[in-house]
């Protein structure tokens, strides 16, 4: 029988700005987190991202690749960003030629369990909870649903 490959979970690269705060167990790696930002404990957040100051990212979230979020954020309990939006038909499968990136702007809170397709998102938006967004997000206010619609 062969061995497995253990890829332990750590900190790895990660650029840090003033008074950051990490809830251990976390998974970080070749990331930006701006001054102030909290992150709490069983999440991922993956290379070539960038998270602005004062964000609170809650436990469980996932953060893929390409992701840029802005100050003032709360990214609450089990949010995933997907970069792969399987274009092709299925799973990109490592060609990240395929990804895409998603920009969330400042003062943007996204809910519980919500899932961010790769969008832009402009400041001032409220994502509600379990909601997925698959197209960009240009007027501040309340978005719900799947898909997420502007709430009126």
């Amino acid at each position: 029988m062969g061995e497995p490959r253990i890829h332990k979970n750590g900190v790895v690269d990660v650029e840090f700005g003033e008074d950051v705060t990490l809830v251990e167990p976390v998974n970080l790696y070749g990331c930006t987190l701006g001054d102030g930002v909290f992150v709490g404990p069983f999440v991922e957040i993956q290379r070539r991202v960038s998270i602005g100051a004062r964000t609170r990212v809650q436990s469980h979230a996932f953060i893929c690749e390409l992701v840029t979020i802005g100050d003032d954020c709360f990214i609450s309990h089990g949010a995933m960003f997907i970069n792969d939006p399987f274009r092709i038909g299925g799973p990109a499968r490592g060609d990240q030629t395929q990804w895409k990136e998603t920009t969330i702007g400042n003062r943007v809170s996204i809910g519980t369990n919500a899932t961010i397709m790769p969008v832009n998102i402009c400041d001032d938006v409220v994502i509600g909870a379990g909601s997925v967004v698959t197209k960009d997000i240009t007027e501040p206010g309340i978005y719900a649903g799947n898909p997420a619609r502007h709430m009126s």
